[in-house]
């Protein structure tokens, strides 16, 4: 059965258009199954009801004419449980209803089955028979597994816009996909990909009218191709073996019209276009090359992929470089598998609207250097191609992580509305911007940013800010291709700490491993957020640590605002080896700066609070270390059980979740009670509601990207301490984190902040 479900989808994930594909469904499951019929209903939420959409057995032109509402019969019934439901004899279901346009009055044994997706019921599958009889658990297993398998065409069909099913409604706002908030801000613009080509696994099938264009498209680029790869094997003639040169001759061989070129054009003939209808073949014969036992020929559907890879940015490109075509006129929003920073370098910056990349995380280089220029941008967004993004206008949300496309003009103005009120705001921030950070009541507060590789530039931004509360020396390890030597890191962190003496500078050590990888130190791990990561990591290559150390340690000779973060700290053992081997780097500096009569000052020693462990021992911390620093993007994902890089289940992670606040609570007293300071270091400090809540929380000293750092600021002096003092029993009282955030959003709302609640969330 197993097998059979496989090659099921596999054939059926095949086919460009939905609704062909469910037909081929339905009549693959009827056949595969031996049941009388075999029928889809996919759910219109807009008319609230489930629409037949395919069926082999129940009448055939009853399809797309059959509207089931969403609680009516037995299929609204499987729809409204969402489990299964396996009848003996439907017809005397009491939830039973006749619809005579099926014609299904000799069917008795049924079942059904939802098919949903993140908690979103996209329609029914079921199977009926016309003998009364229970189907069994392997029938119900197979059903089940099956509807699971095809949500997701179903939800990537609706993003490509390719099937009438779909047109009037889904559980989803119209071309809306969800990624990973890596920069706030709003943005509207035309998607442009850089150093994009095409490759067919990605490529969305479209239509075309004009059989003769497309047919001369097709043959112009498979010449394209041959001369190309001609060219390329005469290069390396002389180097390759015979069994590599014997690939070149496959492709030769491939190039031939009467081999792919005969099927490719009779799918054009067919009403697709030339790109298309080399990818509806191609699929066909990589499949069967890859189904065949011998290893050798399996190997070769990578050729035939790679080959056909060359014949569609040919199509498409007509032998131009993808990545000399001109950027658009206007905004635009840069779309990458994955955003570097030089592609942000090498951007022109007036065009620069917003950023999304296909892979990353919100630690990605490209989003803190995208929160640094102030450039919305939404991480992750693994379920749609890049091919729908390009050239197409898109809006994003770098606040929630959502990216909108293809907009109609009613929609493109209402989010041009929201973009113009967010300009509006941000130029009301800036007239108080670099005013002193005290509240209405006249309470201070101590604001920092944190930082990467442009730590001069960013503290430049808001000159009230007390310093760098998180310096993430990760980042230039990260943009190198090998460790960088003591020298080079000396001379980095002596350029911030000299430039700032009066300031506090706090350098985190290394913290690499989970999502941020260094690519001359691979780490393959089965769960690398639980891994070795952090000081971990460097605990157990003192050589890195102590070579790290020494530099922050000899760039501060001569200053006293060196400030040692340790990350990833989970316990008392883990400070002790640290603060032994910095004990150590710090006498052999010493003796150095003693000989050439310098002063080097002790350095202050800190310790990340990321770890839920930590909440039950900062006691014997605080004996250990000068201060704290709360990582909530950590603490929260470790506390949740929440991957905050996933996108499928990001909407699970929220740092206003009760469990968050009453860890962040917990720290905030035990900081007090054991006379440490604390400063919070995550991405919540930055945001208005969050920055409130911290406040009511009684935290005083907030670090974020230098970007939100006027916001919040504005923040802080149009709001009440003893106000906020007043809201926390009411705020630690609330049970989900939808309920926080709104409590949280009435009070900014009657401060007259109401502009900021939505980047807030």
């Amino acid at each position: 059965m197993l097998s059979s479900l496989k090659t099921i989808i596999q054939e059926v994930s095949q086919i460009p258009e939905l609704d062909k594909a469910l037909v081929r469904l339905v009549s693959m499951v009827k056949a595969t199954m031996m049941v009388d019929s075999c029928s889809i209903y996919l759910s219109n939420y807009a008319e609230r009801h489930l629409v037949l959409t395919a069926t082999d057995g129940l009448d055939p032109d009853a399809v797309g004419k059959v509207k089931i509402g969403f609680y009516e019969g037995v299929i609204g019934l499987v729809g409204d449980r969402e489990e299964p439901l396996n009848i003996e004899d439907a017809p005397s279901h009491p939830r039973y209803k006749h619809y005579p346009e099926v014609k299904e009055e000799s069917y008795h044994a049924f079942i059904g089955t939802p098919i949903i997706y993140q908690r979103k019921v996209l329609g029914v599958i079921t199977m009926q028979q016309k003998k009364a009889r229970r189907f069994s658990e392997d029938e119900e297993a197979f059903l089940v597994t099956l509807a699971a398998q095809i949500a997701l065409e179903i939800v990537n069909a609706q993003m490509r816009g390719n099937s009438a099913a779909l047109d009037n409604g889904t559980p989803f706002e119209p071309r809306t996909v969800n990624g990973i908030p890596g920069s706030p801000g709003l943005a509207m613009g035309i998607g442009y990909a850089v150093n994009f080509k095409h490759d067919l696994a990605q490529f969305i099938p479209r239509k075309h009218k004009d059989v003769k264009e497309q047919i001369t498209r097709y043959r112009n680029a498979v010449q394209m191709t041959r001369t190309q790869v001609r060219d390329l094997s005469a290069d390396l003639s002389d180097k390759l073996p015979d069994d590599v040169r014997a690939i070149f001759q496959l492709y030769d061989q491939l190039l031939d019209a009467n081999s792919l070129g005969r099927e490719v054009e009779k799918e054009i003939h067919e009403g697709w276009d030339a790109g298309s209808s080399l990818k509806l073949v191609i699929d066909r014969y990589a499949t069967r090359f890859r189904n065949m036992e011998d290893p050798y020929m399996r190997e070769r559907a990578v050729d035939i992929v790679d080959l056909s890879n060359r014949i569609l940015n040919n199509i498409l490109y007509a032998g131009d470089d993808p990545s000399s075509l001109r950027v658009p006129d206007g905004p635009c929003i840069l779309v990458a598998q994955e955003v570097s920073a030089p592609m942000l370098a090498e951007f022109p910056r007036d065009k620069l609207a917003g950023i999304i990349s296909i892979k990353g995380s919100n630690n990605s280089h490209a989003a803190i250097l995208a929160r640094a220029m102030g450039v919305p941008a939404v991480m992750g967004l693994q379920r749609v191609s890049i091919n729908a993004l390009k050239a197409n206008e898109l809006f994003i949300d770098g606040y929630s992580g959502e990216v909108v496309m293809q907009l109609d003009e009613q929609v493109k103005q209402s989010y041009q509305v929201l973009i113009d009120e967010e300009e509006a705001l941000q130029r009301k921030i800036s007239v108080e911007g670099d005013l002193p950070c005290v509240t209405e009541d006249g309470q201070s507060m101590s604001l920092l940013v944190n930082a990467g590789l442009t730590a001069n530039i960013e503290m430049e931004q808001f000159k009230q800010g007390e310093g760098v509360g998180l310096y993430r020396t990760e980042i230039p390890f990260m943009m190198r291709e090998r460790f960088p030597s003591e020298r080079e890191q000396y001379e980095l962190y002596k350029s911030v700490l000299s430039t700032h003496p009066t300031k506090e500078i706090t350098l985190r050590t290394l913290d690499v491993g989970g999502d941020k990888p260094l690519s001359y130190f691979p780490i393959s791990e089965e769960n690398p957020f639980l891994g070795w990561r952090g000081v971990r990591l460097t605990l157990d290559h003192p050589d890195i640590f102590l070579v790290q150390v020494r530099a922050m340690l000899r760039a501060s000779i001569g200053l006293s605002n060196l400030h040692i973060l340790l990350p990833m700290i989970t316990s008392v053992s883990e400070v002790d080896d640290a603060k032994r081997l910095i004990k150590q780097a710090f006498l052999e500096v010493k003796e150095e700066a003693s000989a050439e009569n310098q002063m080097l000052s002790k350095p202050a020693v800190g310790v990340m609070l990321e770890v839920p462990s930590v909440l039950f021992i900062l006691p014997q911390l605080a004996q250990r270390v000068d201060f704290f620093s709360v990582g909530t993007n950590d603490l929260t994902q470790y506390l949740l059980a929440v991957d905050r890089n996933n996108a499928r289940v990001s909407s699970l992670y929220s740092s206003y979740h009760p469990s968050v606040l009453a860890a962040l609570h917990q720290i905030q007293q035990g900081s007090l009670a054991n006379k440490v300071p604390v400063t919070v270091c995550g991405e919540l400090a930055g945001e208005p509601l969050g920055a409130v809540a911290l406040m009511a929380l009684g935290f005083r000293k907030l670090s974020m990207n230098a970007y939100s750092l006027r916001k919040i600021n504005w923040v802080i002096r149009n709001t009440n301490m003893q106000e906020l003092k007043a809201l926390l029993p009411e705020l630690m009282a609330k049970d989900d984190p939808e309920a926080v955030k709104s409590l949280l959003s009435k009070y900014l709302e009657s401060k007259k902040l109401g502009g900021l609640v939505r980047a807030g969330g």
